[in-house]
């Protein structure tokens, strides 16, 4: 018997060419052309059926808003354009002040002037807090509260800005605790998103 065909067998499971049956071409080692072409379709009408999401008519924030702070997630209309922010950073309060604290605050007092620049920046593009539908957070180590996060602090300072009877939305949101900032005074740097209204 030789190699090619002693392949074949062992494919099916046949070790003994007195065993063997004769095989329909199409299920031979190299499939007829036409099989080969049908392929893309076959996989193409198998997709059609797949059952697609559509986008909602308005924005819509995922999770249970009345239990939580913050939003599980959120969806767009189609078309609706965002604006996101690099990240925002602390102001300087004192810059002669001898520590960090004196000079930005501590956690919940630079998380504060963060969300207020923030709002500077979305109201140059005619937007507010209310629009913001995302932020992400990262917050460092205070050394001067035993180096512990103070996710506390920044919780406290959110909830002075979302969630509230001047401003409803809760947006989705990231916290995260990371090693450092570029500047070691800072102890939070936020990045957000906001949705441009409808026009």
């Amino acid at each position: 018997m030789d190699d090619i065909r002693r392949r074949k067998l062992r494919t099916f499971g046949v070790s003994n060419a007195r065993d063997a049956v004769p095989l329909p071409r199409q299920f031979s080692a190299h499939p007829p052309m036409k099989l080969r072409l049908l392929a893309p379709a076959l996989a193409l009408m198998s997709a059609s059926n797949l059952v697609v999401a559509a986008p909602p008519v308005e924005i819509t924030f995922a999770g249970d808003l009345t239990k939580s702070p913050i939003a599980a997630g959120v969806a767009l209309p189609a078309g609706r354009a965002v604006f996101m922010t690099s990240g925002t950073v602390p102001p300087m309060l004192n810059k002669d002040a001898t520590d960090a604290h004196g000079r930005l605050g501590d956690t919940k007092t630079q998380a504060i002037g963060t969300l207020k620049q923030i709002e500077t920046l979305l109201a140059k593009e005619g937007l507010t807090l209310k629009d913001v539908i995302y932020l992400r957070v990262y917050v460092t180590a205070d050394k001067q509260k035993e180096n512990t996060f103070d996710y506390k602090g920044w919780f406290e300072a959110y909830g002075q800005f979302f969630g509230t009877a001047a401003n409803p939305t809760k947006p989705a949101r990231s916290t995260v605790g990371v090693a450092g900032l570029v500047s070691p005074d800072w102890l939070i740097e936020i990045e957000a998103v906001a949705v441009y209204p409808k026009l």
